[in-house]
């Protein structure tokens, strides 16, 4: 018999049994990328992260970052940040775009960002990060969730203490990405102190894991094995966005989906582009989608020279026209 896990709820949002979230990825999680992975079964999408010092300087870029569509719902938005009043100052313009949920970026472990305090810099200051938290809560009705990893580096995880301290002060979910900042993205993700955190008996909220769930086979482990309330997916998802679908599938049938025929992958590579030119202009549609065609044609024989045009050219219409070619030869 199955396990039955019950819904799961992001305070008064209600989520199917074992959510599937879309990590936010910057320069990935954008509009029309959130848009397809929720067709194809996300059930929460994240925004990009955005930085509050840019929404408070109205730097367009970052104010761009706050773009949502109604089909993608429910949908939160990222923002990072050490400094309490930028902080304060950009949940305020935040919740004029309408988002479900709030969510701080308290886990990127990039040097420019963890430079400032900021990210995955905040875990070296416990208590600020907790002081940030409870600012925010008390200064929006929409519900806000964190972001983190397990700690600063090997002998400073705490994530358990942490995980508690959030959730007192109003946090409404977690989700924890199974590195800590030292180690990047190198190594494997470990998934066990996440599994300390929901086993926690004073723990509520629900506890979503992240990293390295790159198969239908490892997100059911981390549901059985590990029981998370739910997984957070980033990169399986790149170029990809039928990997949710997947997963569900195998969920309730033991069994694998069809993978996406050639022709499918062309023409979801081409609605991908469509839809990121008519977002962000011409050139940027084109070069910001570049990085998704190596898996949307991943494992496909002498694809060489094809792959070459539609990542070096800056003409729409010849990348358009290679999608064609490719249905043709391949298809």
């Amino acid at each position: 018999m199955p396990k039955f896990f019950g819904l799961v709820k992001i305070d008064t949002i209600e989520l199917p049994d074992f959510p599937l979230l879309l990590a936010p990825m910057e320069d990935v999680s954008d509009p029309p990328f959130r848009a397809l992975c929720k067709e194809n079964g996300a059930d929460v999408v994240y925004t990009e992260f955005i930085s509050s010092e840019g929404l408070i300087r109205d730097a367009a870029k970052s104010v761009m970052k706050l773009d949502i569509y109604e089909k993608e719902r429910p949908v939160g938005i990222q923002i990072f940040g050490a400094n309490l009043d930028s902080m304060l100052r950009s949940v305020e313009i935040v919740e004029k775009t309408n988002p479900d949920i709030i969510d701080i970026n308290f886990g990127c472990p990039v040097k420019k960002v963890v430079s400032k305090g900021a990210g995955a810099g905040i875990l070296k200051d416990i208590d600020l990060m907790v002081k940030l938290t409870e600012a925010m809560v008390k200064h929006t009705k929409l519900p806000v969730t964190v972001k983190t990893r397990l700690g600063w580096d090997h002998d400073s995880i705490r994530i358990v203490e942490v995980a508690e301290r959030l959730q007192d002060v109003g946090c409404k979910a977690i989700s924890i990405h199974g590195r800590t900042r030292a180690q990047m993205y190198k190594g494997n993700a470990d998934w066990k102190p996440i599994a300390e955190v929901k086993n926690n008996p004073r723990m509520h909220i629900p506890v979503f894991g992240n990293g390295d769930v790159d198969s239908p086979e490892r997100a059911k482990e981390m549901r059985d094995v590990y029981g998370l309330d739910g997984c957070m997916i980033g990169r399986a998802s790149i170029g990809y966005p039928w990997f949710f679908n997947e997963v569900k599938h195998y969920f309730k049938t033991g069994e694998h989906l069809a993978k996406p025929t050639i022709v499918e992958r062309a023409e979801m590579a081409r609605r991908h582009l469509e839809m990121s030119i008519d977002w962000k202009g011409e050139h940027l549609g084109v070069v910001e989608t570049r990085r998704h065609y190596t898996n949307y044609f991943k494992g496909i024989p002498h694809f060489k020279e094809y792959r070459l045009k539609m990542v070096t050219s800056d003409d729409p219409q010849d990348v358009f026209d290679t999608f064609e070619l490719v249905k043709e030869k391949f298809g």
